[in-house]
């Protein structure tokens, strides 16, 4: 595990905190390496239901380029980085869990890809936020570039990724990239509050949900046999039936 990413659970919420402060906690091929690891943990924690991820002054800058003359040297070496890379956002993306992203200062490249790959993003109102492979000679990856595209749409997908400009928060909310904006001193409350209210659900709902919906935007149009299980699991539930007699009895569900 890398030093500079710190994963911490209070009750049902895990936080990952990315700790680089020197480098606007930029990622390096430790931190990218760490990241499956990190994510089995929190996926085999039974009594965690929610992960937030944060940085600090800023949520990440990217990747490390101070690297690329090395580990990333070559077109095999880039090749290998970029599966690096692309196993740390993927471990995060398919977490059965709900992922927060609470984002402060910059989301740069790589923190941006790290960002898309939670389900929500929460972003302070002084963030600023940027794809920059343009400015590197670099493509960006297919379900990097994917997740941007069913974010924000195909027309800011190209500007985004064709300019490497940076843009604020505001527009990243106009335009979807994230879901809501906060004062950059409410931005913590605000995660914790949300992760909270995801704590507090129906947990068959949500990761059932969460898996739906990824089945849809990974392309299946009807249903299947693996969702027809998973519908099938959610009917038999405890949880259902918590769910219905909580709302029998008029009091909250007890999940």
């Amino acid at each position: 595990m890398s030093e500079h990413l710190q994963l911490t659970v209070d009750g049902a919420v895990a936080t990952l905190t990315i700790d680089r402060p020197a480098k606007r906690n930029a990622m390096s091929h430790a931190m990218w390496s760490a990241l499956p690891g990190l994510m089995d943990r929190v996926e085999r924690d039974e009594a965690v239901r929610v992960l937030v991820i944060q940085g600090g002054d800023h949520f990440s800058a990217g990747a490390d380029i101070s690297e690329f003359g090395t580990l990333r040297s070559g077109a095999e070496g880039a090749r290998a980085y970029s599966e690096v890379v692309h196993a740390g956002e993927r471990a995060i993306a398919t977490l059965s869990k709900p992922v927060i992203a609470a984002i402060t200062g910059f989301c740069v490249g790589g923190g941006c890809e790290i960002a898309l790959a939670c389900d929500i993003r929460l972003a302070a109102e002084d963030s600023r936020f940027g794809i920059t492979p343009a400015k590197l000679g670099i493509i960006y990856h297919f379900m990097s570039t994917k997740r941007l595209v069913e974010a924000v749409g195909p027309a800011w997908a190209k500007q985004i990724l064709l300019s490497a400009e940076l843009i604020d928060a505001a527009t990243a909310l106009r335009i979807g990239l994230v879901n809501e904006v906060h004062p950059a001193a409410d931005l913590a409350a605000r995660a914790k509050e949300l992760a909270a209210v995801l704590a507090s659900r129906a947990q068959v709902s949500v990761r059932g949900g969460k898996a739906v919906i990824n089945r849809i935007t990974d392309g299946l149009h009807v249903e299947d046999e693996d969702l027809h299980a998973l519908f099938e699991a959610s009917y038999t539930s405890p949880e259902y039936a918590e769910g219905v007699q909580a709302f029998l009895d008029k009091r909250p569900p007890r999940f």
